[in-house]
């Protein structure tokens, strides 16, 4: 993200992703997907930049929170200005917090993979490089683990994308750190900045539009769950 400094000459050089931005790739459901459960349960993505990662997630229906941070790194603590240097190991990532009576884990991933992010690009995501940027999911369960493998196995299979998916699965239950303030809720604080909407607001038009029966008009907001706890 590299701070965005310079709006107007990052809208220049994330124009040319906007259009790739702007079209959701259809793919099928998970084949399998994990029992319903009772009681809130968590998945931890990253795909990019998690400001458009979050503002997807909080307006999915059934998602209660989505917080921004950094998880898959060997430090005990991570912040913006080392994550963003690309040497700690950690990757931007969203924690979301569902309820699986409403949406599924599987459909979490469908959304994951239509959506959010492209799942074949090696540690970038549109005009973001750097392993901090790669697309991971951290399984909180084995269940979870299991679930996500064979999605990624099932897509390829069906060669959904032109390239392979190299989406990592492998890191179980990596801690989490949520972001500092100034990134939680940024893209719907920011809708008219520049990278936001370029990069993130087509994302979350593809949800409302790809995803009607999962749309939730009224984002959920990091700000308000701080409020009531």
């Amino acid at each position: 993200m590299m701070l965005r400094t310079a709006l107007l000459a990052l809208a220049i050089t994330a124009a040319p992703f906007a259009a790739q931005a702007e079209s959701a790739v259809t793919i099928p459901p998970p084949a399998a997907d994990a029992p319903q459960g009772d009681g809130l349960e968590t998945a931890v993505l990253a795909g990019g930049c998690f400001w458009g990662i979050q503002a997807v997630y909080q307006h999915t229906r059934g998602v209660k929170n989505a917080v921004s941070g950094y998880a898959g790194g060997a430090q005990k603590d991570a912040y913006y200005q080392t994550v963003s240097a690309g040497r700690t190991g950690h990757a931007e990532a969203v924690k979301v917090t569902f309820d699986p009576k409403q949406v599924s884990y599987g459909k979490i991933l469908q959304i994951f993979f239509s959506v959010a992010h492209d799942p074949t690009q090696l540690n970038r995501q549109g005009p973001d490089t750097g392993p901090q940027y790669r697309t991971e999911i951290f399984p909180q369960n084995e269940t979870q683990a299991k679930i996500a493998k064979a999605y990624i196995a099932q897509l390829d299979a069906a060669k959904v994308y032109k390239r392979p998916i190299v989406t990592k699965t492998d890191t179980m239950k990596a801690a989490f750190f949520p972001a500092e303030d100034y990134h939680q809720d940024y893209a719907i604080k920011h809708p008219y900045q520049p990278y936001i909407a370029f990069n993130d607001a087509p994302k979350v038009e593809n949800l409302k539009k790809t995803f009607p029966d999962f749309w939730n008009d009224k984002p959920v907001l990091v700000s308000d769950a701080a409020k009531v706890n």
